[in-house]
């Protein structure tokens, strides 16, 4: 026996050595930086080994050594600070694509027009510029009246005022309402005696003529009809239509802030055909998750079922999506208090309207659980957010939502504190558009909810101690595919003009990245491939120029990202 134990003692250091020789090596090494990896048993290391795409060691410098061989890449960070990639979980490439050609109409931050002149100043200088055919229709996107200094929508006069030869018609910030000129009036066929559609409602003046203001299915109605009476012109041969273009030009967007998967929600019409011609030609840099309206794919829905969850060629049917109500900044959300300040035309009583009734939600929600497919369903409105959970509650009862399915409550504006014992116990995703409190926080309080309601918009840390997992998304385009300007308002809860709305709603630093990160992974069904940096996960990583767990909170939103990487591959780099 002592023979024995001393060969294994003179061999034991023979066998670590050829374990050792034996050690895959990685592509690439990261270190020289901080390295966040979003896992809370390790939550920072020293060193990231690589290897065909994904992540092969995770740890410290020194013991990265091992991983490391002749054609090994080590790339010294500098001091930056890498992380996993940020993962979009609530967007619309798609709709930002389409509004590449469009006249930007944003105010301020991101835009110039914050003003109804501004807004008339816009157009007319494309106008001149252009030059197009007098019936060529104009579309403008992003006006915002709750930022403009008139804190209304422009009219129908207005627009005439800038043509009354070309179709002219702008989007609202929200993607929820827009108004025409009567040149468009007349292009889509809608008369004074036009009849508010199912879901939507045209506005009017006092004397009941059109106004020019469409919302919700109204406007939705509008934008696919003049897609389809405005067809694309047919690419040269080997070109890329003008479609794949914008998508591409999109997709570098949401790229150049970081996201490796990127979201597609409510998806129809020529939107679907335009991803899967993207995945078809390996246009995808990323991963893309897209969400159909169910309502407006309800005849063929379950064409949709052989690609639930599986990625090809990058593109994932994800589950689908219903929009049950409207827009708290544009007020057609559904609340079942009044509107601080009711809009233009509306009584003192108003309180926005829903999309469904609860029959329809329950059968069409019913169809979709019972084939084990999740569901993102759009609720700002607490009249909404009630509807959401009174049906899926009903559903949960009956066997047929079960939480693995995590269905996925969006925005979740006007949420009232009664709602987060009855989200948990139901089992659904809150995702929290955290920006709407920097960016329209002074709207909300002044004009929407008032200071009591308003106070408890996104209410992340609520969900937090009820120990509810939440997501933050960006709802690009209604704000650029900015993810960090969501941690930043998720974390300070200060709007524009520098007021704390709902201070004890603020969360810290970190969970605010885990919302964008591994919560949002867990919320598509990818937790073991995405969302946080350990061994055997996808390569895909953000690099930025600053650590956010170190620097001043209020400096959240100057962070740049530097790089942006998938499956190991660099898809974005800043000049």
């Amino acid at each position: 026996m002592e023979t024995i134990k001393k060969c294994l003692f003179f061999l034991l250091p023979l066998f670590v050595f050829a374990c050792k020789s034996n050690q895959q090596k990685g592509d690439i090494l990261y270190f020289g930086g901080n390295i966040i990896t979003m896992e809370d048993e390790f939550p920072e290391v020293e060193a990231l080994v690589l290897k065909g795409g994904k992540i092969l060691f995770v740890g410290s410098r020194k013991n990265a050594d091992a991983y490391v061989g002749d054609s090994t890449k080590q790339i010294d960070l500098k001091g930056k600070t890498l992380l996993p990639g940020f993962i979009d979980a609530h967007g619309h490439i798609t709709s930002r694509a389409g509004m590449e050609q469009a006249v930007d109409l944003s105010p301020s931050p991101y835009g110039t027009v914050n003003s109804i002149p501004d807004l008339q100043k816009a157009l007319t200088t494309v106008i001149q510029q252009l030059k197009p055919g007098s019936s060529i229709p104009i579309l403008g996107n992003g006006y915002d009246d709750a930022i403009m200094i008139e804190h209304r929508h422009p009219t129908r006069k207005e627009l005439d005022a800038v043509s009354t030869t070309h179709p002219i018609i702008v989007i609202h910030a929200s993607g929820h309402a827009s108004v025409v000129n009567s040149a468009m009036l007349t292009l889509l066929g809608i008369d004074e005696n036009a009849k508010d559609p199912e879901g939507g409602h045209y506005g009017r003046t006092s004397d009941h003529r059109l106004n020019g203001k469409l919302e919700e299915n109204a406007s939705f109605a509008a934008l696919v009809k003049l897609t389809e009476m405005m067809p694309q012109p047919k690419p040269a041969k080997n070109q890329l239509s003008q479609s794949l273009k914008d998508f591409v030009k999109a997709q570098d967007e949401w790229l150049s802030y970081g996201q490796t998967t990127i979201c597609d929600g409510r998806s129809m019409g020529v939107s679907i055909g335009l991803l899967k011609e993207a995945a078809n030609k390996n246009l995808l840099k990323a991963d893309v998750v897209y969400f159909p309206d169910f309502e407006a794919n309800k005849a063929d829905w379950e064409s949709f079922k052989p690609n639930y969850m599986r990625y090809e060629r990058r593109l994932k049917f994800g589950g689908f999506k219903f929009s049950d109500d409207g827009s708290p900044q544009g007020k057609t959300a559904w609340l079942t208090q009044p509107y601080l300040i009711p809009p233009e035309g509306q009584s003192a009583d108003y309180k926005g309207f829903p999309i469904f009734s609860d029959e329809t939600l329950y059968n069409d929600l019913k169809t979709v659980f019972s084939n084990h497919i999740t569901a993102q369903l759009h609720v700002n409105g607490d009249a909404a957010i009630d509807q959401a959970l009174r049906v899926i509650s009903r559903l949960k009862e009956e066997g047929i939502y079960k939480p693995e399915l995590r269905a996925t409550l969006i925005h979740v504006q006007n949420s009232r504190p009664d709602h987060i014992a009855k989200i948990k116990e139901i089992g659904v995703i809150p995702s929290y558009f955290s920006s709407h409190v920097y960016l329209w926080g002074d709207w909300h309080y002044q004009s929407v909810f008032g200071p009591k309601r308003a106070a408890f918009i996104s209410p992340a840390q609520s969900a937090k101690k009820a120990g509810i997992l939440f997501t933050i998304h960006h709802d690009s385009p209604v704000t650029p595919p900015d993810l960090l300007t969501g941690v930043y308002a998720a974390v300070n809860r200060t709007t524009r003009s520098g007021m704390v709305l709902g201070p004890n709603e603020r969360i810290d630093v970190r969970d605010a990245l885990k919302a964008i990160t591994i919560n949002a992974a867990y919320q598509y069904q990818e937790e073991n491939d995405k969302g946080s940096l350990k061994e055997g996960k996808l390569a895909d990583l953000v690099i930025l120029d600053k650590n956010p767990l170190t620097i001043d909170p209020k400096k959240l939103r100057d962070i740049k990202v530097l790089e942006t990487i998938k499956e190991g591959k660099v898809v974005f780099k800043r000049d």
